[in-house]
């Protein structure tokens, strides 16, 4: 047929250079370049670093205490190896062991430190460097950190269900309230939803941002926004998808199909739960070291916290009349990534790890708000109205209200 010929593979050509050649060309002229420059002894890849101090860069993870000793996780987090030499213990020089005399960059080590520690009291733990760099962390009140066994995970999963299934249930019951409201208030209820989400997003990010300030491992704080992208470009296209099942034109024929209010109450759960899996890590973590107190409050504020994110979750369903295993299956998907995440925490925590985590959660929930938008709409298509302002600002004002209730 005409014009299959322009459609020819170009490596079928005779004469022409192979598309793989093209394409792997440049990459063998980099590598032929820096191994050039290599070679000459190049400024930036050897030599210059001779007299430049090695990188004494060591991140504290985690701390545990034991009978009689206190276990601290560290990574190097610089480009060179490290000794750590000596260990203080608000003033006092502790003898300990570690897993490896050397740490290698990006490698973590645990260090036991040999020390009498009381119950309830504060220390001040300082890691020195064989070159005399130091890391400090601090334990603001010591207590002996629980066993991982059976039980232990059990209460995991018991907190998850308390901090992240109950709440949300409870909340989902607000759907005959929903249901019988007029148009009016289920765009306010709808932009509530909204400054909920909104909060969320912030909420999350600045937590992530949080549990790496003081550490360029993995990135940084890189890796909180990385997280936040993915989260949103997997939910767009998820939507995508969703969007070219559904059939049936729109109200004018030109714009693509909005979300069913099954799919947007499906959406809102799904970043909900991503959002939830960050507070899961929170109280895994907490528990894991020992702040049985910290943990305890977390699991009274998060479970506060949550009840009004099931109001979100049902909101688009008001002119629905969803099933009960669909609305239990909202309620899994919200809630459930709280289990995941206090399971995380208490296990193989890592604060690069987490603040992934929230980074994916925020993302998640900035993506649902931006798609409930455009349902704020009213007649003369208007979407932030009196009404409609006020009840984003109430849904952010609320969930800061309650928020002051989760001590992070």
């Amino acid at each position: 047929m005409p014009g299959e010929g322009t459609r020819r593979d170009p490596q079928a050509a005779p004469g022409q250079v192979p598309r793989w050649i093209l394409g792997l060309g440049p990459l063998i002229l980099i590598a032929a370049l820096v191994g050039l420059f290599a070679l000459l002894n190049a400024p930036g890849l050897s030599g210059v670093s001779d007299s430049v101090p090695p990188d004494q860069s060591v991140s504290v993870e985690r701390v545990r205490l034991d009978e009689d000793a206190i276990m601290v996780t560290v990574r190097n987090v610089g480009v060179d190896p490290i000794r750590i030499a000596q260990v203080s213990v608000s003033d006092f020089y502790a003898p300990f062991t570690q897993t490896s005399d050397e740490i290698a960059p990006m490698q973590s080590d645990t260090i036991t430190i040999a020390y009498p520690w009381v119950t309830g009291d504060p220390y001040e733990i300082v890691l020195i460097t064989s070159l005399g760099g130091t890391v400090s962390t601090e334990i603001e009140a010591a207590s002996l950190s629980p066993e991982r066994g059976s039980s232990f995970f059990g209460l995991m999963v018991i907190l998850g269900v308390y901090v992240g299934v109950i709440p949300i249930g409870l909340g989902m019951l607000w759907l005959p309230f929903v249901r019988r409201a007029n148009r009016r208030w289920v765009r306010f209820l709808l932009a509530f939803t909204v400054g909920l989400l909104i909060y969320l997003t912030f909420d999350a990010t600045l937590e992530g941002f949080t549990l790496v300030a003081e550490t360029a491992a993995f990135g940084g704080s890189l890796v909180v926004i990385l997280g936040a992208i993915v989260a949103f470009v997997i939910l767009e296209g998820v939507e995508g998808w969703v969007r070219r099942r559904q059939r049936g034109p729109t109200a004018n024929g030109n714009e693509p199909n909005r979300l069913a209010p099954q799919s947007l109450s499906m959406l809102i759960a799904t970043g909900i739960g991503l959002h939830n899996l960050g507070e899961g890590l929170a109280i895994g973590s907490a528990y894991a070291v020992g702040s049985i107190a910290l943990g305890a409050f977390l699991v009274v504020g998060f479970a506060i916290h949550n009840t009004t994110e099931g109001l979100a979750i049902v909101t688009p369903l008001a002119t629905q009349r969803p099933r009960i295993p669909f609305l239990a299956t909202l309620g899994a998907i919200a809630g459930a990534p709280a289990i995941l995440g206090a399971l995380i925490g208490a296990t193989v925590y890592q604060p690069a790890i987490a603040a992934f985590l929230l980074g994916i959660g925020a993302g998640a929930v900035a993506q649902v708000a931006i798609k409930i938008l455009p349902l704020l709409r009213d007649d003369s298509g208007r979407a932030l109205t009196p009404a409609t302002a006020s009840g984003v600002v109430l849904g952010i004002a609320f969930m800061f209200a309650t928020g002051l209730l989760v001590l992070s």
